[in-house]
């Protein structure tokens, strides 16, 4: 008698699956060996995508906020200057957007307390193309600071700070001195609270603060129209090279800055976290690999009966190599399966997880004082499903290779006396 139909192994292989009375190690080292691939897959996928969920808030939204590159210059530029530098700046094929700016180091003040911020003067109008700051002020909005004169928009950390809202005044000091017939004083003026902001960045949230441009000039007494450029390019990760060019093309008399003098260190930490974290977690997956090596080579030693009996009716050693090779595969696309499932659902809801847990147990899972946003963000890619799913199969694969090789060596007439 011959066993010839090509889906014989593969049915044999899933009745090696099932729990009977005469299989449960067979079963138990299945369950086993499914539950350490599912485990690895859905920890990777959510991993991964915490990671992403990092890389997405520090380009799109930290450097959506910051300028990609700054120009500067100490010495009191005429308005026709920075006119040619904007013009030069400009021509360059990825700025896609350049707008003045007043910044100036000052200290902000109410009856609750002072900080020390970084006051940019601005105009509302040409700041829309550098920054994406006015979709995360969630009182008041930035166009007010065009309608009103002695305006401030600023983040919340430094507002609740100060305890003030929408609608509060608070003082801006400046490093200027007043003539004063009797004793020089530091400039101050008291600003109205029209915008409050929230990105999610401590630096941000707690030091910066928005005014408009012609304030700033009287406030700091700045003779020339600003003391900077704010820049936007297409290529947030290549600023550096643009900068670089930046400087050859402009004067020796302005100073080129990108991003990366700030941030560069937080965002090539995430990238290096990224990479050491998805290297341990393959090798997680590596060593529940080597589970199912373990398991099908038990699952292997278990069934020499059942190998000698198909043998003796006929079964060729490429018939049995073939059913554990197809078991193999079936556990780890179980495993898969589930792994995945259980990953994209992770990824979905760790953030609300995150801020669940945050609310009940009054925790702060990220310190914004160690990492550059102080909540649990996540970006699910299908790119990194598929990758790990195509790569997970590979190592199912190549984990039935030697059981199956061995099921195949064994000989009918030494199995059946063993047992």
């Amino acid at each position: 008698m011959s066993l010839k139909p090509t889906n014989i192994p593969r049915l044999i292989a899933l009745r090696y699956l099932s729990v009977g009375k005469h299989s449960h190690l067979v079963s138990f080292m299945s369950v086993i060996s499914i539950f350490g691939l599912a485990l690895g897959v859905a920890i990777l996928i959510t991993v991964l995508s915490v990671m992403n969920g990092f890389d997405h808030e520090m380009r799109e939204n930290i450097l959506g906020v910051v300028p990609h590159i700054t120009i500067t210059s100490r010495e009191n530029l005429s308005l026709a200057q920075w006119q040619e530098i904007e013009l030069a700046a400009a021509q360059h094929p990825s700025v896609t957007a350049v707008a003045p700016v007043i910044e100036v180091a000052a200290v902000m003040a109410t009856g609750d307390g002072n900080k020390a911020v970084l006051i940019s003067g601005i105009n509302p109008e040409s700041e829309a193309a550098v920054s994406s700051i006015a979709k995360f002020i969630h009182s008041g909005s930035l166009e007010a600071l065009q309608d009103k004169r002695w305006g401030v928009v600023l983040g919340q950390t430094l507002a609740s700070r100060l305890a003030v809202t929408v609608g509060d005044n608070v003082d801006i000091f400046s490093a200027a001195i007043s003539i004063n017939p009797v004793t020089p004083l530091a400039t101050f003026k008291s600003f109205e609270v029209v915008g409050i902001f929230k990105v999610g960045s401590l630096e941000l949230d707690s030091e910066m603060a928005l005014i408009n441009l012609s304030s700033a000039r009287v406030l700091f007494k700045i003779r020339p129209p600003y003391n900077g450029l704010r820049i936007r390019t297409s290529e947030v990760l290549n600023a550096d090279p643009i900068r670089l060019e930046l400087a050859r093309a402009l004067p020796a008399t302005v100073s080129v800055q990108s991003w990366t003098a700030a941030l560069g260190g937080i965002y090539n930490n995430i990238k290096f976290s990224r990479s050491i974290i998805s290297f341990m977690l393959w090798l997680l997956i590596g060593v529940a690999a080597f589970n199912l090596v373990v398991s099908l080579i038990m699952i292997v030693r278990d069934k020499r009966g059942d190998i000698a009996i198909l043998r003796t009716l006929g079964a060729s050693p490429a018939m049995i190599n073939r059913i554990f090779m197809w078991q193999g595969c079936l556990i780890g696309a179980i495993g898969i399966t589930i792994g995945v499932a259980l990953g994209v659902l992770g990824s979905l809801k760790i953030s609300d997880l995150a801020t669940a847990i945050e609310s009940r147990f009054s925790l702060q899972l990220l310190n914004a004082e160690v990492y550059p946003i102080d909540f649990l963000p996540s970006q699910l890619y299908y790119g990194d499903v598929l990758m790990v799913t195509a790569g997970v199969l590979l190592l199912s694969f190549l984990a039935t290779l030697y059981p199956a090789r061995r099921a195949a060596a064994v000989q009918p007439a030494e199995a059946l006396r063993t047992e």
